[in-house]
């Protein structure tokens, strides 16, 4: 198989010319393209991936940060990323942060290693301004659902606090007056963003928040059975719940059977994400939408604008929406 080098000396031109034809450059001459095409049909060329790396000093492969993969909420976005950028005839390469700082930052540390010409992150460890720094030094950078300063549209996000909004406000429209919160992380910024919102509907409607009503999770299925068994033993009775994610809201509903409760008679449960399970349990979730596969995919098409000339219209923020199924009722006193 001929070779771009081949190419090149059959054409009698430079090798950067035919990268510039090669990668559609209109600042090419005319005639230095014509030949450029002529030699390339002579020797039945056909760019690859190696010959478009070596003309244009990109891999055409970017890097995907996520924090585990034993989640359907990072399978949705891995698919997404990778499904948007194979469309582009592009590659990924994938690695796990953990949640911790040197576990993140030795992820990246590896993609750069790679030559990946950009990473996808969903990270939480890592400070701004080391992210800040990558992005503006090193190379571009994508970051799904953190809104980071100095990245501008390479922030993909939610609007986590409408999506906690809607959670609580819902429940408040059926007369649900007492109402248990178990959050997730304090130091990630959609769990506090999620619960601002909670804390918003309930100040909207005139009910005083209760700290006793608010648990801490980590956003795992064991989190939502403690949360909900704790928030049971404390004295402030509660006729509702709301979890800051589909998996908490599992737990919390397994435990209520468990504990011999009727729901939703007995407690109305909301969850957020709309994971693939959120329909198939019993009663089918109520819960908040979280796009996460559009979001990804958005990301992914913000760095083929900017790492590889592209010119997609690129969505920043995106709407929750409510999603009402059979685990909350109207309050019964």
């Amino acid at each position: 198989m001929a070779t771009i080098y081949e190419v090149a000396d059959k054409a009698g031109v430079s090798l950067s010319t035919v990268s510039r034809v090669l990668n559609g450059k209109t600042t090419v001459n005319p005639a230095l393209k014509a030949k450029v095409e002529e030699a390339m049909l002579a020797l039945n060329y056909r760019p690859n991936s190696i010959a478009r790396s070596l003309a244009t000093s990109r891999s055409d492969s970017v890097g995907i940060l996520v924090s585990e993969l034993n989640s359907p909420f990072f399978g949705d976005l891995m698919q997404a990323v990778e499904l948007t950028l194979r469309a582009a005839d592009k590659h990924v390469i994938i690695t796990v942060g953990h949640n911790n700082l040197e576990t993140e930052q030795d992820a990246v540390e590896f993609l750069i290693g790679r030559n990946c010409d950009a990473i996808i992150m969903h990270a939480e460890a890592m400070s701004d301004e080391y992210l800040k720094t990558l992005n503006s030094s090193r190379l571009p950078i994508s970051l799904v659902n953190r809104q980071v300063d100095g990245v501008g549209e390479g922030c993909i996000v939610l609007d986590n606090e409408k999506g906690g909004y809607l959670a609580t406000q819902h429940l408040i429209s059926l007369g649900h007056k007492n109402i248990g919160y178990i959050s997730g992380p304090s130091d990630k910024c959609d769990a506090n963003q999620r619960l601002a919102g909670h804390k918003r509907a309930l100040k909207e409607a005139g009910i005083a928040f209760k700290p006793n009503l608010i648990f801490e999770g980590s956003y795992t299925e064991e989190d939502g059975k403690a949360g909900l068994l704790e928030l049971l033993s404390g004295d402030s009775p509660f006729s509702a719940l709301v979890c800051a994610n589909d998996w908490m809201a599992s737990g919390a509903m397994s435990c209520a059977r468990d504990l011999g409760m009727n729901l939703p008679q007995d407690l109305s449960i909301v969850g957020f994400d709309d994971a693939v399970f959120a329909h198939h349990v019993f009663p089918r979730l109520t819960t908040v939408s979280n796009p996460i596969s559009d979001m990804a995919a958005m990301s992914a098409r913000h760095i083929l604008n900017v790492v590889y000339g592209y010119k997609d219209e690129v969505q920043t923020l995106f709407q929750p929406s409510l999603i009402i199924r059979e685990s909350t009722m109207a309050y019964e006193a």
